[in-house]
């Protein structure tokens, strides 16, 4: 199993001859959705979703409603490789999948919530969590989680306390373009105060570096 960190919030899962690409958004390199076999998509903001990547993966798209009229929109010709999920629901990609939770975190109070959905991969019985936008728990125990770091809506305690909630003992950086190397410094050694007390790692690669 091969994780590949790509710009931002986008990574690509691969394991017994499968890709799958999550989120390749206007901050991805256009080479991260070469040769998917599935792209997932977690909700509908340009970081996280750009039509020209999915016209590019020529592969079937996984996503939320929000998301795929959104695509129908933007990029008539894809409608036809789009499959809508829904929260909870289990589906294949070549990999077995799950769809998490519904809403976007609070940007603030008085901006409605979009709908967002993370997405649970199973490679080869390695559980790996990426949960978009929002810092919903995944219900079940998983080996990696792909833990926003930097965000509008995002403070580093609550960073810390997610991945503290969710307990799986790899912690792969993502959501990674807001912030300066000198505030990633600041963050990792937030994270260091506590996640290894509890047998937990927190770790961040640069573009094209595998976890």
């Amino acid at each position: 199993m091969r994780i590949t960190k790509f710009g931002h919030a986008c990574v690509r899962i691969q394991h017994d001859g499968t890709t799958v690409v999550v989120d390749p958004g206007a901050f991805t390199d256009p080479a991260a959705v070469d040769g998917a076999d599935a792209v997932l998509i977690t909700h509908e903001h340009f970081d996280h979703y750009l039509p020209d990547h999915l016209v590019a993966a020529d592969a079937p798209i996984f996503t939320i409603a929000a998301v795929a009229a959104k695509i129908r929109e933007d990029a008539p010709g894809l409608a036809d490789r789009i499959t809508v999920v829904a929260p909870g629901d289990t589906f294949d990609v070549g990999l077995p999948v799950r769809a998490v939770g519904e809403l976007h975190a609070v940007i603030h109070p008085e901006f409605p919530r979009i709908t967002n959905s993370g997405y649970v991969v199973d490679a080869g019985g390695t559980k790996v969590y990426h949960p978009g936008d929002a810092l919903t728990e995944p219900g079940e125990a998983v080996d990696v989680l792909l833990v926003p770091s930097s965000a509008p809506w995002l403070k580093a305690s609550e960073a810390v306390e997610f991945a503290r909630a969710v307990k799986a003992p790899r912690n792969l950086a993502i959501h990674d373009r807001i912030y300066t190397e000198v505030a990633h410094g600041i963050l990792e050694q937030h994270m260091n105060a506590f996640l290894p007390n509890e047998g937990l790692e927190y770790v961040r690669r640069a573009d094209g570096e595998d976890l």
